[in-house]
């Protein structure tokens, strides 16, 4: 499998810089990553929802290893909503974040990460939109959870996202649809080890259908995170079973992945949200959109031949 072999290279010093040195890089990063500015993003935001579509905003950027840099990442997001705010776009767009960013691997890091989170969160509420903590690697999730649990006390629109390659995510699904929480579930981008996460596409995909079906019967409210075309059918085919309306649910999915389905998904009535990242630290998060998808690889594969 190419999957765990890329995920591996993302984390080589010597493939980022053959990588972003490589004269083709740029233009396929900029399928996944519209822009490195708040600037640069405005024009990608106003587009998407002028055409009916909605926006979770991801500042890329996990190689975190001072409390300063930390620090600036929470200014990232600061900055972000404060332009949401002056566009009047703030009830279209939420944001994605990444504990990493805000400290969490540091040591003190959950009580830093917590402390630079809750301003973000504290912003975002008040111009009507809220956050999801992304899922990482396996290691961090009962902080990433605690930190959730605890944001909820005084924001509980916040959202968290779950994987469904790993073993603990059907009970990670119980829990937090008992408890009405906003939960976006993908099926995972990180090289799990084979003693917590499925290692098979059929295993992810049935694990996957279970967690969905426990989330859509559940008290919260469900976030679809794929491009697979079944799970998009069978999405919906719980929530009709389920007795959701349409408002009671929503599909997710990245930038620059299946655009006409964004469009065919929102002009049916769904909500439908795009995952859209920005920012010059690009390479973690390029690496794993190649890793998720064949499709993607082969697409970066062809560009460097065409350009080579």
């Amino acid at each position: 499998m190419l999957g765990p072999v890329i995920l591996a290279a993302s984390r080589s010093d010597r493939i980022r810089r053959l990588v972003s040195a490589a004269p083709v890089t740029k233009q396929v990063v900029d399928r996944f990553i519209p822009g490195e500015t708040v600037d640069e993003i405005v024009s990608i935001v106003q587009d998407l929802t002028e055409r009916g579509l909605e926006l979770t905003m991801d500042v890329v950027g996990e190689d975190i290893t001072t409390p300063d840099q930390a620090a600036a990442a929470r200014d990232a997001y600061l900055e972000l909503i404060d332009r949401l705010e002056r566009l009047e776009l703030g009830t279209r767009a939420e944001m994605s974040v990444k504990l990493s960013m805000f400290g969490q691997a540091l040591p003190g890091g959950h009580e830093l990460a917590l402390a630079n989170i809750r301003p973000v969160v504290e912003a975002a509420a008040a111009i009507g939109t809220t956050v999801t903590l992304d899922a990482e690697d396996h290691t961090t999730l009962d902080s990433m959870f605690a930190i959730h649990e605890e944001l909820r006390k005084d924001f509980p629109q916040t959202g968290c996202v779950i994987q469904a390659y790993l073993f603990r995510t059907e009970a990670d699904a119980r829990r937090l649809a008992a408890s009405g929480s906003r939960v976006r579930l993908v099926k995972g981008a990180y090289n799990e080890p084979a003693e917590v996460a499925h290692q098979h596409r059929h295993e992810i995909d049935k694990a996957y259908v279970r967690i969905l079906k426990v989330l859509m019967e559940g008290e919260g409210y469900p976030m679809v995170g794929s491009h697979d075309p079944r799970l998009i059918s069978i999405a919906q085919e719980l929530a009709r079973k389920a007795g959701r309306k349409l408002d009671e649910y929503e599909f997710q999915m990245l930038y620059g992945i299946r655009g006409d389905e964004h469009l065919r998904l929102a002009a049916e009535g769904h909500r439908m949200r795009v995952y859209t990242a920005y920012g010059t630290d690009w390479y973690g998060y390029f690496m794993r959109r190649l890793a998720e998808k064949p499709a993607n690889l082969r697409f970066f594969a062809r560009s460097m031949i065409g350009h080579g």
